[in-house]
């Protein structure tokens, strides 16, 4: 990224990321989403709603290495 992509060279992820991709029809529905976000999580924690997201799409998962 830094080579194709120079005005970003300081980027750099986090020590343990995840990325995923939306499907265009769900680009609206999305940015709606991450608008509320912070309403969202008044009634449930990030890592709550993460391991939900797993849990709905059948991603398997080891929890002792998801949050460390």
């Amino acid at each position: 990224m830094h080579d194709r992509f120079p005005k970003y060279s300081k980027f750099e992820w986090q020590e343990g990321y995840g990325a995923f991709s939306v499907s265009a029809s769900q680009v609206k529905r999305t940015i709606a989403y991450i608008k509320n976000q912070k309403e969202h999580h008044r009634k449930r924690t990030f890592q709550e709603e993460f391991i939900k997201l797993f849990d709905k799409h059948r991603v398997e998962y080891d929890l002792r290495y998801v949050f460390s």
